[in-house]
């Protein structure tokens, strides 16, 4: 027993120090932007960037509408699947797959052929059009796992039962949904929040591709064109992602035990 407790910790430090010391070492160096000193210059200087605040609330709101969109659209088909359409289940799993097979350069490329200046609904002849666009082909890329966040969430809860219940109350299915669903899944469709979230901030290709001023290409043009802010980037990101973990967490503590297996 005790053998097994010493490489179980072994094993454990092992793995501990693979994530912990490269995190360390690009905090380190984020830190030597001055010669002989450490200091947080780096981060003085992202922070007062305009850039950086510009383009990262352009990022977080795509990220809100794109949250949004995607539990109006997954909640209701995922409830009614769930509820009466069981044998549609493996459609909707190999349908909400897709995402992951198709490359997002592909995506945007049929966009951009769908949705030029030349066709029925020109969306890219407008700033606000691309943001639509920019806005669904988050939805998309976040559809994987924002369904099965929901969808692990109605595992965790009688749904046939809460939905005649609600039902013989006089509760109409948008109500039932909104009132008595959501609330039980609430922590599942966090977490399907927060992957939406990791997505957004750190997607790339399709901002770039749509000329959008993202989070992403922000960090991809400082980080060809200087040295110790990119480093300071990539601690922010990794703040902010565990940041968003432990509210998850903590709001998880709160949340009604049904969600909370989730």
């Amino acid at each position: 027993m005790i053998g097994r407790r010493f490489w179980a910790w072994v094993v454990f430090g092992l793995g501990a120090a693979y994530f912990l010391l490269p995190l360390l070492a690009t905090f380190i160096f984020s830190m030597q932007m001055r010669r002989d000193r450490l200091t947080f210059d780096a981060y003085l200087s992202v922070f007062s960037d305009e850039r950086f605040q510009s383009t990262f609330s352009y990022s977080l709101v795509c990220a809100v509408c794109a949250i949004i969109v995607g539990v109006a659209i997954v909640l209701p088909a995922a409830y009614f699947v769930r509820l009466r359409l069981q044998w549609l289940r493996p459609v909707m799993e190999f349908i909400t797959l897709l995402p992951l097979i198709v490359p997002p350069i592909i995506l945007v490329f049929g966009h951009i052929r769908l949705f030029n200046s030349s066709s029925i609904l020109p969306l890219t002849n407008s700033t606000f059009g691309t943001d639509v666009l920019i806005v669904c082909g988050y939805v998309t890329l976040a559809l994987p796992y924002m369904y099965r966040a929901i969808d692990t969430g109605l595992r965790t809860i009688d749904v046939q039962t809460l939905t005649e219940a609600a039902t013989i109350l006089g509760a109409d299915p948008i109500r039932t949904m909104v009132q008595v669903i959501f609330p039980n899944i609430f922590v599942a469709v966090l977490s399907g929040a927060f992957l939406t979230f990791a997505i957004v901030i750190g997607e790339f290709v399709l901002a770039s591709l749509l000329n959008r001023p993202a989070f992403g290409v922000y960090m991809q043009n400082v980080g060809a064109n200087r040295a110790y802010e990119p480093s300071a980037l990539a601690i922010i990101s990794f703040a902010l992602t565990w940041g968003a973990m432990g509210v998850i967490q903590l709001l998880d503590r709160f949340a009604p035990k049904t969600a909370r297996q989730a």
